[in-house]
């Protein structure tokens, strides 16, 4: 049997907090709104792009003795997924003799407030950042700010507020979160496996309504099979980026979830010579540090997929199980060569980045099968590796299209040539036809019209809402061109 309970713990300022008998889908925004009446959390897009709703999760580290914080868009958040952690508000930092947080003070001192709504948002990825670097540089409180939108101020006095709250040093910045840490142990959920006196495994727990329907949040990978087994055609949820976004929009209500966010295998990351095995539930803000040494491309591809608050709950395995057609990661990973463990009941497969899909928004992965790990190659010498996005927004902005390139020279000569993209395909892939066009030639004798000749031929004809077919081949072209290194022919 499986342990159901129908109630959410959570920490709150001090206090353990039992949501019980809500909607399994209830966003922590609306939770926090109209059933814990914080009103300073807002809400303005409900897509995760404004940032008004910005609020800190906090979970207990390793040893226990303090509280890791990530900021997070509590509008696509789902109530469930923070059983056992802590929430931090707008109204959290307050402190006991009611002054101002070091941030908010210096959001009144410079200005750095108008109309005011998106404030409460500001000030919590400001203080999130903090909790980290007390003293960042303009360009990490620029890059902190990504996901959070102000039609006022123009920006500059945010960020010089941000500069200011940081002179009051590292003590001051930090959260008062004494009182939450006893709680947390208290809260916390066993890592081993559970089982009744008849040695049967243990779920748990399992929030369960009064129609029947289930969000499961299994601890381990023996309780996902099992979770699995129990709600065949099960719903996964692991960051709630694309999830959240369909409640929001399309009022959707899945029967049964399986949370992945707490299985602990697929949290891990194993680094070996030749590649890291990236567990599913590995958030994008990980991987973009785990890659930033060996790929710097595909690392800078990863920061402007989304803002801190979406790449730290976001997953590799998420964006690659959704399909877009102009899915970030997936061109990088099959230019890199990537491999995707693929587990069902128990069993796993290994399957090539460059072989998953089969059409658009389809895909090999059979009935409850899920992505486990993704296998993401390390540099070798002399390996090149190259990627760009463009986009109409620098910054957290969909797509027109993502390529990417990864070759050596031999002799002067381009070799193991592979190169993917997506927007300008039906759904991400390797190009074969311009590898065979570039393999084994000097990058200085290919020419602009050869590569138009095989990019007309490769990609459909079409146009689409961002980008006409003309500018997306003139950019497909021009990227390759710049791969290898020959910008005089990208410019003829």
């Amino acid at each position: 049997m499986t342990q159901a309970t129908n109630t959410v713990r959570v920490v709150i300022d001090g206090r353990i907090v039992e949501a019980q008998g809500l909607r399994r889908t209830t966003t922590v925004l609306d939770f926090l709104r109209e059933h814990q009446h914080r009103s300073g959390t807002k809400e303005g897009c409900a897509e995760g792009d404004c940032g008004a709703c910005t609020v800190l999760v906090g979970t207990l580290n390793a040893a226990g003795d303090a509280v890791d914080y990530i900021a997070v868009n509590s509008c696509m958040q789902l109530l469930p997924t923070l059983d056992g952690k802590s929430l931090k508000t707008v109204e959290s930092l307050k402190r006991p003799d009611g002054s101002l947080h070091p941030v908010q003070q210096a959001l009144v001192s410079c200005h750095g407030t108008q109309c005011g709504f998106c404030t409460p948002g500001f000030a919590m990825s400001l203080a999130g950042l903090m909790q980290v670097l007390p003293t960042p540089s303009r360009q990490q409180v620029n890059d902190a700010l990504q996901g959070n939108l102000c039609r006022c101020t123009g920006y500059r006095p945010i960020v010089d507020a941000a500069l200011e709250a940081s002179a009051a040093g590292a003590a001051a910045l930090k959260l008062d979160d004494s009182a939450d840490l006893p709680l947390l142990r208290q809260i916390r959920r066993d890592a081993a496996p559970t089982y009744s006196l008849d040695g049967e495994l243990l779920v748990q727990p399992v929030v369960r309504t009064r129609k029947g329907s289930s969000f499961t949040s299994p601890a381990n990978l023996a309780e996902l099979d099992k979770a699995l087994q129990d709600a065949p055609g099960a719903t996964l949820l692991a960051g709630s980026t694309e999830i959240g976004l369909k409640v929001n929009k399309q009022f959707h209500r899945p029967e049964h979830i399986v949370y992945l966010g707490n299985v602990a295998e697929l949290q891990q990351v194993q680094t070996s010579a030749g590649a890291w095995r990236v567990g599913a539930s590995v958030s994008l803000e990980r991987v973009l540090d785990l890659v930033r040494t060996d790929w710097p491309d595909f690392a800078e591809v990863l920061r402007r997929f989304g803002s801190p608050p979406i790449r730290s709950t976001a997953t590799l395995a998420g964006n690659i199980a959704n399909g877009s057609p102009i899915g970030d990661s997936m061109p990088c990973l099959m230019a890199l060569g990537a491999t995707l463990v693929l587990r069902r009941a128990g069993r796993t497969r290994r399957v090539a980045m460059d072989a998953f899909y089969t059409g658009m928004k389809t895909s090999v992965l059979q009935a409850d099968e899920l992505i486990e790990a993704v296998e993401i190659p390390r540099r070798q010498a002399g390996e090149v590796f190259v990627a760009h996005k463009v986009s109409k927004r620098f910054d957290q902005d969909i797509s027109a299209i993502c390529a990417a390139a990864r070759y050596t020279l031999q002799d002067g000569r381009l070799s193991g040539l592979r190169l993917a993209v997506n927007g300008v395909t039906p759904f991400p892939q390797r190009v074969p036809a311009l590898e065979s066009l570039l393999q084994g030639r000097a990058p200085d004798s290919i020419t602009a019209a050869e590569v138009d000749a095989v990019v007309a031929t490769a990609f459909p004809a079409r146009d689409g809402l961002r980008g006409t077919w003309a500018y997306r081949s003139l950019v497909a072209r021009n990227l390759v061109l710049r791969f290898i290194g020959n910008e005089e022919a990208a410019l003829a």
